[in-house]
């Protein structure tokens, strides 16, 4: 059971229909020198300049402090010519104040993708239907620099409008099930809450 806080940001899983994620993404450039460290499961935004960055403290896509207009999708990798090694890599996560000319972001921007992520407490049944934000800022510090993962997990699930996400399913398995210590859920991105279904430009 999920009885230990681990989380993991938000991992693609399926659509919202029931169909298989295939595995497809958007190339997005990332500013060279681009300070703020993006780690594998975390949201990211199109900002002014037609680049991809974290939406940064206070945002937590709470009613209070939403995600940006420019919300885009979840970061998994990127590409850029190692400024040392000079070749390019793979890497799970963009390393803070690398600067790489060539440096894109690997983003699941479809708005329809459901995303598997650890709650910080507990839900209930009657959690299913209800909003989650995140349960914190995401940082420089929401993730590994060792895995490149993120660690980033949800807050608390409220019916308020405005809020990023939306509960539409349980994570079942051996190691999961509702009302677990920390919960393992399925939400998508509300429509306000993503750049695609947000009438909001940046």
């Amino acid at each position: 059971m999920a009885t230990t806080a681990a989380p993991y940001g938000l991992r693609p899983v399926n659509l919202i229909g029931g169909l298989p994620y295939a595995g497809s993404t958007r190339q997005i450039k990332i500013a060279s020198g681009y300070a703020t460290n993006i780690f594998n499961g975390s949201i990211v935004a199109l900002v002014a300049a037609g680049t991809v960055e974290v939406p940064l403290t206070p945002v937590v896509g709470s009613a209070a402090n939403p995600l940006p207009a420019g919300t885009i999708g979840v970061f998994v990798g990127c590409t850029y010519t190692d400024p040392n090694l000079k070749y390019k890599i793979f890497s799970q996560h963009w390393p803070t104040g690398t600067v790489a000319s060539d440096a894109m972001a690997y983003v699941v921007d479809d708005p329809n993708v459901l995303f598997q992520a650890q709650g910080a407490g507990s839900y209930a049944q009657a959690a299913l239907g209800t909003n989650v934000p995140l349960s914190a800022a995401q940082s420089n510090s929401t993730g590994s620099t060792t895995t490149g993962n993120s660690t980033s997990a949800l807050g608390t699930a409220a019916v308020t409008s405005g809020i990023a996400f939306r509960i539409v399913d349980f994570v079942e398995s051996t190691t999961s099930t509702v009302g677990d210590t920390y919960t393992d859920v399925l939400v998508k991105f509300n429509p306000l809450s993503h750049s695609y279904t947000n009438p909001t430009g940046i």
